[in-house]
């Protein structure tokens, strides 16, 4: 539960830092995502969950980054 917690923290942490240090570009590119259509936005969606799942893969079965 530590760790779960800990990870939603870090999530917040990542997805506020853009909007804090750059507001002005968070607002023109929320407006070219209302733009965009539903298919685009699911497609971008698609390809994130899968990078994230491909970095957990790492991170817990290869080793890759441990020290």
């Amino acid at each position: 539960m530590k760790l779960l917690v800990t990870v939603i923290g870090m999530v917040m942490v990542l997805e506020g830092l853009p909007y804090f240090a750059f507001p002005e570009k968070m607002q023109e590119y929320m407006k070219k995502m209302l733009e965009m259509s539903p298919a685009q936005l699911r497609v971008m969606g698609t390809i994130s969950v899968l990078f994230g799942l491909f970095l957990c893969y790492l991170a817990l079965r290869t080793g890759l980054f441990d020290g």
